[in-house]
């Protein structure tokens, strides 16, 4: 890339605070003709107003300052000049630049959550999918429009760079996502908060879509290096697997174990524009020096330092598993290493509060100070390690140990389908972690004999509620471990809270109904409008002012609006804009011609039956069929995008991912179809291609079976976005409707009781296909062979499921979904009465922010309060700090 020479002199000049003003635009690289004439000349307002933005200030200093840091860390930190310099150059020397401003801000926060010592936040979870950092950091920082207009005057192309990022791919779907979004919003609303989870070194793996067919490549994310990332060996923990049990007076002692370091590594999670950065500490397993010193005793040096692979194993990669519980040791030992670092990390923390400095701390204050989450069962072994470290270390007594270990934990629930709860087999926790599986047996011990004390007759119910289960082998039910463990319980979304009370965990919700909460999932608004639509952002800050980017519920604001023929035009122009941007993608990437104005209908999300990709090929195979039986016929024109990862042994899933790809082939190449109809499958779906196609969407798809999704969260990015929802009453997707009026989506098919009637009478799908011509049509064509020519049987597999053990049953909503779909052409065709639902929908979406999740969390669950106090900036002396934890304390 040749860099052009820059265009001023850069300065010293000491940074002057612009004063704050309106809002303007939002618009990236204003012109440095706009910014920068006339120095010396009074500014208008107009000028004014368009130097200030929610992606914060362009002055001339800062602009220096931000080529003055880049430059010097591409001479410093890079050891390059510009001659040699590469694209991923200068990604990296931009990325320390702006990673210079979050620093002090950093080591402020703790500083502050040091003098202040409140509650703690610690959120547990295996999967922590963060995308990318770059342009996130920027918008939170208010460093944006400074860093557009500073890489602009170095000759640089901003969206060039930003593409050089590697997404931070450390989560398979929903769950990884959310807990990405929690951070974003912790830090915003002002919480001492930490995510922990494991520096992964291979994330979820890369997709390449060949002749049609998944085949994963692994995701070496960090082969360039991290630039967001601290390592801290300073911190690095001991971890224990294996050995045995040694009773004694004392106590238990686990001894002769097998050690594996814990190394941390530290990022920092800015909050929205108050100068709060959190920190995400994730670990790396590390061999110690001592490990299999008798092989290097005996001469075999080199096969000892090979063996250090066998600890470091356990860091090395993500189990790209959504939805499905893979029982394999190598998991439980990624699961115990991030708790038993964690926790190690939480009481080191706890002791050395400024409190715990002017003495001893007493472990009875443990829950006034410390919160821990439990994102879904993954961190189970939490419980029984906290409990071990009380019982076997500090030397609490068990009682005094059960009742601290239960007011520290919450746990989320985040799925009902019996095949991705977690169920450990009791050999394999007896030879790996043989302490915890006492402590486990004896927790549950207790637990049985209350529930014998209430329900004496009872023996089924104490069968139901054990946490160890005998059926098919003994195993440890860890949804049990964790509801048993917990003070909190809670589903993701309303309709799935009530089915964890009523159906799943009923015998416990019975036993103690206080304990079960909702916390209905939400997305952080930074991320998933402001980064990725720019456009749609300074539309709705020009309308009603930038306070929405934190109280999302603003939004309502926009109601007022739905009948200005003005804002209806603008926001059918941004839509616009993001397809004609994306279309140039899609034709760039797959070859394919893409008609801009066809209606772009999507469906992104993991390739599983339950989300019923299936259901919608099936349209698309339905609406060719029209088009080819009735060439001359009225069609509204479509491009169907579908994106995912299928898990690699997920044999359903691959086969699902090449009908859709072989029937993209015949579609897109059948001239009789022309441009009305068009099939892309996306490939390698992920966190930034998600701000790509998600923006450019006219039509969500949300179909799942409903009772199946126990929330979603794509569906609010859609819904924030301006795309219109078409999907069954499933998960958010209620709420949704009871926000947006069900008038405004496009609902379809069986509700939950509508399934549970069917499951007691049974569900016969050829009923459907005798009933139904269309389909049955469909469905000939696919087992025919007909998008298969050179293998007729290839999709036998697929056909027979659905006939023959369709868990998820596709063809009983199969007729009202195509008549769902026919009135989405329909309102498609009146383009301002379809931007006006739209509006409608924007304006609702403002329930399904994780601000609201996480205040929701903070106050009902963590017992914290969210704050908007601003942390003082760096520049500012070390009493502007001091007087600000004096309020807060004071508060």
């Amino acid at each position: 890339m040749d860099m052009k020479e820059d265009r001023e002199e850069e300065t010293d000049a000491t940074e002057k605070q612009l004063p704050k003003l309106n809002f303007s635009t939002l618009g990236r690289s204003l012109t440095a003709e706009v910014l920068f004439s006339s120095m010396a000349a009074p500014l208008t307002d107009q000028e004014k107003r368009k130097q200030i933005s929610i992606r914060g200030i362009v002055g001339v200093e800062n602009v220096a300052e931000l080529k003055k840091g880049f430059n010097r860390h591409l001479h410093f930190t890079l050891v390059k000049d510009r001659n040699v310099a590469t694209p991923r150059d200068y990604y990296f020397a931009l990325a320390h630049t702006v990673r210079d401003h979050l620093v002090g801000r950093w080591i402020r926060t703790q500083q502050f959550y040091y003098e202040t010592d409140p509650k703690r936040v610690y959120y547990l979870s295996l999967e922590f999918y963060m995308g990318r950092t770059l342009q996130n950091t920027m918008i939170n920082l208010g460093l944006q429009n400074a860093c557009d207009e500073a890489i602009y005057q170095l000759g640089l192309d901003m969206e060039d760079l930003e593409e050089m990022e590697e997404d931070a791919g450390l989560g398979n779907g929903g769950l990884g996502r959310l807990a990405a979004c929690f951070l974003d919003s912790m830090a915003t609303l002002g919480l001492a908060a930490y995510g922990y989870g494991i520096r992964y070194e291979y994330g979820i793996f890369n997709q390449k879509i060949k002749d049609g067919w998944q085949v994963e490549e692994a995701d070496d994310w960090l082969r360039h290096g991290n630039p967001w990332e601290k390592a801290r060996p300073e911190y690095m923990l001991p971890v224990h697997f294996y050995g045995r049990v040694e009773e004694s007076k004392e106590g238990s002692k686990w001894v002769d174990t097998q050690v594996v370091l814990a190394m941390p590594y530290d990022t920092p999670i800015p909050g929205y524009m108050n100068n709060t950065v959190n920190t995400m500490r994730l670990w790396s397993a590390r061999a110690p020096n001592d490990f299999n010193l008798m092989d290097f005793n005996v001469g075999d040096y080199i096969q000892a330092v090979l063996d250090r692979n066998l600890a470091e194993n356990i860091s090395r990669v993500l189990y790209p598993n959504d939805n499905f519980f893979e029982g394999k040791e190598l998991r439980l030992k990624q699961e115990y290493f991030v708790v038993a670092a964690t926790l190690q990390d939480i009481i080191r923390r706890f002791k050395n509060s400024k409190k715990g400095s002017t003495g001893p701390v007493s472990f009875h204050s443990f829950p006034e100070k410390v919160a821990i989450q439990l994102n879904d069962t993954h961190p189970a072994m939490a419980i029984p390690e906290l409990m071990r470290v009380f019982v076997d270390i500090e030397k609490l007594d068990w009682d005094t140990a059960w009742d601290i270990t239960k007011r520290t934990f919450a746990y989320t629930n985040h799925t009902v389908l019996p095949e991705a709860l977690e169920r450990w087999p009791v050999s394999l926790l007896e030879t790996l972690l043989p302490r915890h599986l006492q402590i486990i047996y004896r927790i549950n011990q207790g637990h049985l004999d209350g529930i014998s004390a209430l329900f004496p007759e009872d023996v089924d119910r104490i069968r139901r509620m054990s946490l160890i289960e005998e059926d098919g082998g003994k195993r440890v039910n860890m949804a049990h471990l964790c509801i048993v463990g917990s003070h909190a319980v809670n589903g993701v979304a309303e309709i799935h809270s009530n089915i964890i009370k009523t159906d799943v965990f009923r015998d416990f919700s019975e036993l103690e109904p206080e304990k079960f909460q909702n916390k209905t999932n939400g997305i952080t608004p930074r991320r998933w409008l402001l980064l990725c639509n720019p456009g749609l952002a300074e539309l709705i800050a020009e309308a009603i002012g930038e306070e929405y980017v934190k109280d999302l519920s603003q939004l309502q604001k926009l109601n007022e609006l739905v009948d200005d023929d003005a804002f209806i035009r603008d926001v059918s122009k941004v839509k616009q804009d993001n397809k004609d941007k994306f279309s140039q993608y899609l034709e760039k990437e797959y070859a394919v011609e893409i008609n801009p104005f066809s209606m772009f209908d999507v469906h992104v999300k993991r390739i599983h039956e339950y989300k019923r990709q299936l259901l919608n090929c099936l349209h698309i195979v339905t609406m060719y069929n029209r088009i080819k039986k009735n060439p001359k016929a009225p069609f509204v024109p479509r491009t169907v995008i579908i994106g995912g990862k299928a898990a690699p042994g997920y044999h359903m899933a691959k086969m699902i991912i090449k009908l859709i790809t072989a029937v993209g082939e015949v579609v897109n190449n059948d001239p009789v179809v022309g441009s009305k109809l068009k099939v892309i499958y996306l490939e390698n779906y992920r966190v930034s291609l998600a701000e790509k196609v998600i923006p450019a969407t006219d039509l969500s798809e949300q179909i799942s079976t409903a009772g199946t999704e126990a929330s979603g969260t794509g569906n609010m990015k859609f819904m924030l976005n301006g795309a219109l929802t078409i999907g069954t009453m499933d998960g958010a997707n209620v709420e949704m409707a009871e926000e947006a009026g069900e008038e405004n989506m496009f609902i379809f098919g069986m509700r939950v009781e509508d399934v549970a009637e069917m499951d007691i009478e049974g569900y016969d799908a050829m009923t459907y296909y005798k009933k139904i011509p269309e389909l049955k049509q469909v469905i000939d064509q696919i087992n025919g062979g007909f998008f298969s020519p050179k293998q007729p049987d290839l999709f036998k597999d697929v056909t027979n499921m659905l006939f023959n053990h369709d868990r998820f049953k596709v063809f009983a909503d199969y007729e009202d979904y195509i008549k769902s779909q026919e009135k989405v052409s329909q309102l498609y065709q009146n383009p301002r009465e379809w931007t006006k639902m739209v509006i409608k929908n924007i304006a609702a979406s403002g329930k399904f922010s994780s601000d609201r999740t996480i205040t929701d969390y903070a106050t009902e669950v963590w017992g914290v309060e969210p704050t908007d106090l601003k942390i003082p900036p760096p520049n500012e002396p070390r009493e502007a700090l001091d007087k600000t934890a004096r309020v807060l304390r004071e508060k």
